[in-house]
């Protein structure tokens, strides 16, 4: 065979109909739960610290739902469930690591190249098991968690859906991914604040959510609120991933692709009748 044939990595989690629907069902209730506080009527006296335990009950288990269909529909073996396994554990325990120190979280790099490698099946349950695993490890489990749950599967689930492996390769690869990882940092940052801004009172008046305040007005304040109170420690996360993507990315790129070649999560096994011998032929003669 002449020529250089380009394997192309398979990718462990597919995306069928039934996770297709279940991820479009979460991401639909997700973004109501994140936004329904600016959207809310005025003087409709809603108060988003009264929703967080009933948001926790359905969030959780429609989170935990697409990892079911997504691993029940896509044949997930337990080559997979290693992976996802391992992965998970290794973004739990970085997290930590940076928690508390100007937003310096090195997981989210990590996030960021499993999803281009493994897609954006793999990388929504991926996102999502690992929050959850460092919430257990850290003790941070609360009403927030299924808000950081589904935020970090979207983060995740977005590197795989950038454009693939076949078209983008080497130095653009690599800065393609660190643009995406800057900007998905800074978008993390300003979900989970929109989640918590709500809650906290007692801030001025210029950045605090006031319900009986139309949605432009809001925006302003949430946009002030932000840049106020969050910008320094996104740009540490930002600047972290961005470093570490175009630094280690490359290794790690090679790494995981290599496993999950190794792996073969695509191969199937086929069983089929022997072929028959001619009549007259003995059995090894050509």
């Amino acid at each position: 065979m002449s020529g250089t044939q380009r394997v192309r990595a398979p990718r462990p989690v597919r995306l069928g109909p039934k996770s297709v629907a279940v991820l479009l069902l979460t991401g639909a209730i997700g973004v109501v739960a994140f936004g329904w506080p600016l959207l809310a009527d005025t003087g409709s006296g809603l108060a988003h610290a009264q929703d967080a335990p009933w948001l926790f009950a359905a969030l959780l288990p429609l989170l935990v739902a697409v990892v079911v269909a997504t691993i029940s529909e896509s044949g997930m073996d337990a080559k997979a469930v290693a992976m996802l396994g391992v992965l998970a554990a290794v973004g739990a325990a970085l997290r930590p690591l940076g928690a508390g120190t100007a937003g310096l979280e090195p997981m989210f790099f990590l996030m960021v190249l499993s999803g281009r490698v493994l897609g954006p099946g793999f990388g929504f349950v991926l996102g999502s098991v690992t929050m959850f695993a460092s919430a257990l490890l850290t003790g941070g489990v609360g009403p927030w968690m299924p808000f950081q749950m589904l935020s970090m599967g979207w983060f995740t689930m977005g590197a795989g859906l950038l454009p693939g492996p076949d078209r983008v390769r080497g130095r653009a690869e690599l800065a393609m991914l660190a643009v995406y990882g800057c900007v998905a940092a800074f978008a993390y940052g300003a979900v989970m604040n929109l989640q918590g801004w709500p809650l906290i009172t007692g801030l001025g008046s210029g950045i605090s959510f006031d319900e009986n305040d139309p949605l432009h007005e809001n925006l302003v304040r949430f946009v002030a609120y932000y840049l106020t109170t969050s910008l320094g420690w996104d740009l540490g996360r930002a600047v972290l991933t961005v470093v570490l993507t175009l630094t280690l990315g490359p290794t790690l790129l090679k790494a995981l692709r290599r496993a999950t070649r190794r792996a073969a999560f695509d191969a199937r096994v086929a069983f089929g009748e022997p072929e028959r011998q001619p009549e007259g032929t003995a059995p090894g003669s050509s």
